[in-house]
């Protein structure tokens, strides 16, 4: 039999499989790595945009917006490319800023921002840390025209110029990553990040809106509001990229923030929607690794994902080292509720984004049977209605006769 290699944090979990019961999804060719030069070509050719040296001016300022430690998008050779093109320009290095756009996740630390960056830019160039809850980084822009209040870091008003450096994926509700939310939620205010990502709950049926799921911006209020909430302090470049596994640019598109992140989505929803004929009863879904399991937040997109192809009742094997936690302390509290339903009372009563995601998790484990390959804690899991797996090839010898898929990178692919 075969044997596959799913990642786990920064390792791997090897296991055979039966290729008569199991089929394998997303686990295809992928694209090679875009080099230093082809990533220039790419940036000399912008979407409904000027070149970025062709906006930026000899002693104008520049901030540089870019991911938290939660994403993989290549960031670091970009961010080196257009740093070195913004000082052959006639930049002054202490002009340029970089920002990195955490919205409500934690601080990103050290180690984290050379990663990100790589240390040859982590040492050169001035960051920012954004704080979603302190009041002196935020400026007020007025409201949206359904009456959102607009605060954001005034780092993005205090710079000539504000570049956004993303990758795109796929996102449960928001549809995609990267582009406008790098802003909004990215550098939004607490009170912002909540006022937009409400919308995606619709209390007068206690569930999703509808329109606003995976791979989703037509009709989206999620999507929509962020777009909104960016049209109040537009940035003047954008640059949205596609990363392999390794994490390395396969493709790259530039230009107007908000069509060059469009063209983005709809390419990578076109290479990674995948047609299933049937859902089956058992279904094995890795998160991709790191930093895609970084926490239990974060993996539970790749549950998501999972749970579009699996029948109601039937088990799904998540495979989420989550070596940072639960990705916030009081997501537990969320689970004293009985059942997703008062869960979902609670969240209309009071709005938390994070309640959003409970609701969302507790509602896939009453749905299936979700089992876990974690380092998390198996107390909080069990709350949640997660069992711990401690042996993927042992419970795969117990499930012999069932029919499943195995997904490789859940929050990658969107199943149709």
């Amino acid at each position: 039999m075969p044997t596959i290699d799913l990642k786990y944090g920064r390792s791997n979990i090897a296991f055979e499989y039966d290729e008569a019961r199991f089929a394998v999804l997303g686990a295809r060719a992928e694209s090679p790595a875009l080099s230093d030069a082809e990533i220039g070509e790419k940036l000399d050719r912008p979407t409904d945009s000027s070149m970025l040296e062709d906006i930026v001016g000899p002693g104008d300022s520049v901030l540089i917006a870019v991911p938290d430690a939660t994403r993989q998008t290549g960031c670091g050779q970009i961010v080196n490319l257009v740093v070195r093109r913004l000082i052959a320009n006639g930049t002054a290095p202490h002009d340029i800023r970089i920002i990195f756009s955490t919205g409500i996740h934690r601080k990103v630390t050290e180690a984290e921002k050379a990663e990100i960056l790589t240390p040859f830019i982590a040492q050169r160039i001035k960051t920012l840390d954004h704080d979603p809850r302190d009041l002196m980084q935020i400026i007020q822009l007025g409201e949206t025209a359904d009456g959102i209040k607009v605060e954001l870091n005034r780092a993005i008003v205090e710079h000539d110029h504000v570049v956004l450096i993303g990758g795109v994926s796929f996102h449960y509700f928001a549809g995609f990553t990267g582009g406008r939310k790098l802003i909004c939620p990215g550098l939004a205010s607490s009170k912002t990040v909540a006022e937009t990502h409400r919308l995606a709950f619709d209390c007068s049926i206690m569930s999703r809106r509808d329109n606003v799921g995976r791979g989703i911006l037509n009709g989206n209020a999620v999507h929509e509001a962020f777009e909104a909430v960016v049209e109040k302090a537009p940035p003047r470049f954008a640059i949205t990229s596609v990363v392999n596994r390794a994490g390395e640019v396969t493709d790259l598109f530039c230009g107007n923030w908000r069509s060059s992140h469009r063209e983005a989505c709809e390419s990578y929803s076109d290479a990674n929607t995948i047609a299933i004929k049937e859902k089956r009863d058992l279904v094995i879904v890795s998160c991709g690794g790191y930093p895609h399991d970084l926490n239990l937040i974060q993996a539970h997109k790749a549950l998501d994902a999972a749970a579009q192809a699996c029948v109601d009742g039937g088990t799904i094997f998540l495979l989420a080292e989550c070596s940072d936690g639960l990705g916030r302390s009081d997501l537990i509290n969320w689970f004293d509720a009985a059942n997703s339903r008062e869960l979902a009372e609670r969240l209309c009563e009071k709005y938390q984004v994070n309640g959003q995601t409970a609701w969302s998790l507790l509602t896939k484990t009453e749905r299936f049977d979700v089992r876990m390959v974690t380092a998390l804690d198996p107390e909080p899991l069990e709350k949640m209605g997660i069992r711990p797996l401690w042996s993927l090839d042992a419970e795969l010898r117990r499930a012999a006769g069932r029919t499943g898929y195995i997904i490789p990178d859940g929050g990658k692919v969107l199943l149709r």
